[in-house]
Parts: structure tokens; sequence; C-alpha cells
């Protein structure tokens, strides 16, 4: 073992002195259809547009109607703060890449850009585990929801979920900071994510592997068998409920939680929670697409502007905007 580690060693020194350091990366974006970068540009803009004017229009209401000011609110006011973050962090640069051609990327940036990204992506494993207790409470324990889930253990709970978040992205981002990239600079992504990364090193990757591994057992498995629990739960108590109309009315307000619980899990699971031997560069950067740009557009929709409350409350923000117009 100590010979074999030994001759790792030299070779990677090898590799090293016979190729450039790398100093700044390539975006390659979607480069393989080049002429369609115009239309491409246009659609993730109108994307991008819609995702910030449909969570700051949630984030609006909730903040602006004393009645929205519950637990439930509050944490999908933090989701919707969330996606606009989310998005925020990759969705501008490809926008400047599709309509300036400039790929260019220094390394600081794109670890601060890789190290904000995988801190969001924690953040919303936590966020969505939160939610789902707070459905567990209050459709389980209806009782003891409003004084077991009061304004100050909202902002505990989702102050935990976004500190332990930005806590959890640092080892993947201290680690790739330290490695020598010298096979290519050319990312086959449309932002710096770790996997493209690791392809161009020319170090040894596998503590890296093994820590974004060990860290999606302990966080993403965690948060995913909590939010599984919670559900078994809910599901047994609301069907324990005799009303047809009781039952409809308490499965509608996880209904929208729920879908995107399966949503974002899935997509997860197959672009991170495989080896990066059988990882595609292609279908990865697909897929990420789903998640990074779509799921944060649809979310405003999914979970809030089917609400009966928030739809309301919209309803009387235009009245009043329409009011004030006509003097």
């Amino acid at each position: 073992m100590a010979l074999s580690s030994h001759l790792y060693t030299e070779q990677q020194e090898i590799v090293k002195e016979n190729k450039s350091v790398v100093t700044e990366f390539l975006i390659c974006g979607f480069s393989d259809i080049e002429n369609l970068q115009p239309v491409l540009f246009l659609i993730f803009l109108q994307i991008y547009v819609l995702t910030v004017l449909g969570n700051v229009v949630i984030i609006t209401v909730i903040m602006w109607d004393v009645h929205l000011q519950k637990p439930m609110y509050c944490f999908l006011c933090n989701m919707s703060f969330l996606d606009f973050s989310y998005s925020t962090v990759t969705t501008p640069y490809m926008l400047y890449v599709l309509i300036t051609g400039h790929k260019n990327l220094s390394i600081k940036k794109c670890m601060t850009q890789l190290y904000f990204f995988n801190s969001f992506a924690s953040v919303e494993y936590l966020l969505l585990t939160t939610m789902a207790y707070d459905r567990y409470m209050a459709i389980c324990k209806p009782f003891q929801y409003t004084q077991v889930m009061d304004r100050k253990v909202c902002f505990w709970l989702s102050f935990t979920a976004w500190t332990s978040g930005f806590i959890a992205a640092l080892p993947v981002t201290i680690l790739s900071s330290s490695l020598t990239f010298c096979a290519s600079n050319a990312i086959n992504h449309f932002f710096c994510d770790v996997t493209p990364l690791l392809t161009l090193s020319c170090d040894d990757t596998s503590a890296i592997e093994m820590t974004m591994f060990t860290e999606g057992i302990v966080l993403l498995f965690s948060c995913f068998l909590l939010t599984v629990m919670s559900y078994v739960y809910i599901i047994s108590a609301i069907l324990k409920i005799q009303s047809t109309e009781g039952r409809h009315k308490a499965f509608s307000t996880c209904a929208s939680h729920l879908t995107v619980v399966t949503l974002f899990y899935i997509l997860v699971v197959c672009v991170y929670m495989k080896p990066t031997s059988s990882y595609s560069l292609d279908v990865g950067k697909m897929l990420s697409v789903l998640y990074v740009n779509v799921i944060p557009m649809l979310n405003p929709f999914i979970y809030s502007l089917r609400n009966k409350d928030v739809k309301k409350t919209l309803i009387k923000l235009y009245q009043l905007h329409k009011s004030t117009q006509l003097y």
C-alpha cells in the first residue's frame, strides 16, 4: 500500500510538471448548441425574471399581511428568499456568458460560487425538513401547535437551518480550493459545480468524494428520513379523519410541500449521490437546469399561489393598488 501510494504521488508530480497549472476556468455552458445562444438567453432570462418576481411577491405578501405571519408562512417566506438566492448565485453569470460569450472565471470566483451554491442547497434540505415537522405538528398535534410553534421557535428553526447550511458547505469548498487543476480548464457546466471540477484536478480527489458522500449520508439522508417519518404520521392522521372534506383539507395543507420534496430529492440523488466515474456531465448539466432554474421558478406557484389565504391577500393588494391609481 505504501509503495503504490508513493508511485501515485510521483505520477501526480510528473503530471503537474508536464502541464501548466490552471489559474482560471472556462465555463462551457451550452456551447454544444452554439446557434441557439440568443434563444437560450431569452428563455433563461424569462425564467429568472419570473423566479425573482414570484418569490419577491410571496415575501411581500407574507410580510404585508399580519394574518399571514404564522409559522407555515414564515417558512414559506424563508423558502422564497432561498429560491431567489439559489437562482441568483448561478443564473446572472450564465446569462452573461450567453449574451457576451466571455466564459472565463477566476478560481476565486469559482470557489465563491461553489460555496454559496452548496450552502443554499444544504439550507434547502434543512428547511424542507423543518416544514415537514411544522405540517406534522399542525395535523397530528393541532391542540399543541400554537403553543409549540410560536414566532420564537419559528425564528430559531429558520436560523439554525441557515447557519447549519452555510457551515455544512465549508468542508467541500475548502478541500476543492486546495486542489491543483492541470488536466484542463474547461468546466463542462453552466456554473462552478463540484463534480465537474473534480474531473479537472490532477490531485487525488478521494478525500473530497468521501466528504461529499459522508455529508450526503449525514445531512441529506437524515433530512430525508425525518421528512418521511413526518409524512408517515401525517398520512396516518389524515386517514383517521372521518369526513372526506376534512381529509381533503388536511391533505391540501401539505400536498404542495410533498410535491417539492419529491422533486428536489429525486433530482439531487440523480445528480450527486453516485460515483464520479459514472457521472455524465451532459446529463448532470440538464438535470441541474431543472433544480437550479425551473424549480425555483415553480415553487411560488406550487407553494403559495395555490393557497387561499395568499390569494386573498394578493387580491387585496391588487385592489389597494388599483384604488390608489384612481386618486
